[in-house]
């Protein structure tokens, strides 16, 4: 991967489809997650859709799916069939892997080979979607696990758009997804890079204050236009935390397009802006 080429680096993408047809979420959670996202755009792109999509703007993405069968009922794509994808398409795709929480041991062994033989660069976790609670001892042999491979760990924070508007929200728990519940993993595992994705509301003060306390922890900016970013994150990204915040995008369901759009019109100073859409991504991912 050429750094130099690159305009930006997009930390968070999904991948909704595999190349078998199937879909990472099921069919009534894709169309209320379209329906909050008001999302036009082809909503369940696959690996490759996605590489075009990004080297088309010169931008790289980290890809993933979220391995969530013991919540959701639901069977998972393939992370690894997403890495081998993704190999085809270094120039512009990062592969992350998702294991499922509840898995044990086996989670580990898993985790363990997606770095080792299939490349894979980090890992992405849902709590509300997989259904646990992130600081729960059970899941801390998987922490240490990824901290001896030496990849960052994504979970998603705040509120999320899968199940919202649904009867019980689908059944989808949001404090599972409390950043103060990280912040224990961090404290515990001070090797292992803990990025917390998305602006965490109603939790952005929480977030904030991880973040600045752990040197181990980031932000990334995925999930919302930047137009709605709550004021507090962004007097953050501009001082404290300018080192710290990451661009996603959560495409499908925001498009970088819109984000970077929208990011433009934001007051981030001049010397912060390449840290927030490629320098920090490249340092955080260990592309620098």
């Amino acid at each position: 991967m050429d750094l130099s080429s690159l305009t930006a680096i997009d930390v968070h993408t999904h991948v909704e489809q595999d190349g078998h047809g199937c879909f990472a979420l099921d069919q009534e959670l894709l169309d209320a997650s379209e329906k909050y996202f008001r999302a036009g755009q082809d909503r369940t792109p696959t690996v490759t859709a996605i590489a075009e999509h990004y080297r088309a703007r010169n931008m790289a993405a980290v890809v993933f799916t979220v391995d969530a069968p013991a919540a959701t009922g639901h069977p998972a794509l393939s992370s690894e069939e997403i890495a081998d994808a993704a190999a085809e398409h270094a120039d512009v795709l990062i592969p992350f892997g998702s294991v499922d929480p509840h898995a044990g041991k086996a989670a580990v062994l898993r985790a363990r080979r997606l770095v080792g033989e299939h490349g894979v660069r980090g890992f992405k976790f849902h709590p509300s979607l997989q259904a646990f609670e992130p600081n729960d001892v059970r899941y801390y042999p998987l922490y240490e696990a990824i901290a001896e491979l030496g990849v960052p760990a994504l979970f998603h924070t705040g509120q999320t758009g899968i199940g919202a508007g649904l009867p019980g929200g689908h059944g989808i728990k949001l404090r599972y997804s409390n950043p103060m519940l990280l912040d224990d993993v961090a404290a515990d595992f001070p090797a292992l890079t803990v990025i917390l994705a998305h602006p965490s509301v109603p939790w952005q003060d929480e977030a904030i204050s991880v973040a600045t306390h752990k040197a181990n922890v980031y932000i990334d900016l995925s999930g919302w236009s930047p137009k709605y970013f709550p004021p507090q994150l962004v007097r953050a990204a501009n001082s404290l935390l300018k080192r710290k915040v990451l661009f996603g995008s959560d495409f499908p369901v925001i498009t970088p397009d819109r984000w970077l759009a929208d990011f433009a019109e934001l007051e981030i100073k001049d010397e912060v802006r390449p840290l927030i859409l490629k320098d920090n991504a490249a340092r955080v991912l260990g592309l620098a």
